[in-house]
């Protein structure tokens, strides 16, 4: 005996039907360029999450509304409270698939930033892998090693921007002016930190350290 096949689907909510036609209008309504097709290249997929104008602009702009986030998320006494809303209102802009970042990647800034936790660019500036180039070291010092990095980022991989990201509060920078003896590789790590302070700070420390 036959059996009628639509009798036996459930219906289809009229909630549920307009949310499924809002995420299609949605995706109608995106610009072709800005879809990860197949057809698109290697290189027109890395840049698809490329911000169109200054970037530092662009990087300036995400970090008001990472402040604005996490301004109201300090309101909250309640840690997990803060994480769920980081969590539903944290600015991200684009991500691009793993696939494609594992063929190359084409950052559109690269940021010079202390090693410190709580100053991660990425979150600073709310972004997602493969948009920026990042050369991390305490007291965010531009040692042969990190200058050669960002050397590679614009030679080979074209980045318009270096930004040079300090911050308030450095340890690094507190071990410079500090009296407490230091191991070689960290002594090593403030000279720069030491060569960049005014001359009467520099004779400080050079009291306090020897």
């Amino acid at each position: 005996m036959a059996h009628d096949r639509s009798q036996r689907r459930p219906p289809l909510g009229r909630r549920r039907f307009l949310r499924g036609l809002t995420l299609i209008s949605a995706v109608l309504a995106l610009p072709p360029q800005r879809l990860e097709a197949a057809t698109l290249s290697l290189e027109q997929r890395l840049q698809l999450c490329q911000p169109p104008g200054d970037p530092l602009q662009e990087l300036l702009r995400r970090n008001r509304e990472v402040a604005a986030v996490w301004a109201e998320a300090d309101r909250s006494g309640d840690p997990l409270q803060r994480a769920r809303l980081l969590q539903e209102r944290w600015p991200l802009h684009c991500a691009l698939r793993p696939r494609t970042l594992s063929q190359g990647q084409r950052p559109w800034a690269a940021v010079l930033a202390c090693a410190d936790s709580r100053v991660a660019p990425e979150w600073i500036f709310a972004t997602s892998a493969g948009e920026l180039f990042e050369v991390r070291t305490a007291g965010n010092t531009a040692s042969d090693a990190g200058v050669a990095s960002l050397d590679y980022a614009v030679a080979e991989l074209a980045v318009p921007l270096i930004l040079v990201l300090g911050h308030s509060g450095c340890g690094a920078v507190a071990a410079a002016l500090d009296r407490k003896p230091l191991t070689p590789l960290l002594e090593e790590l403030v000279l720069p930190i030491r060569a960049a302070l005014p001359p009467a700070l520099q004779d400080q420390a050079g009291r306090l350290c020897h």
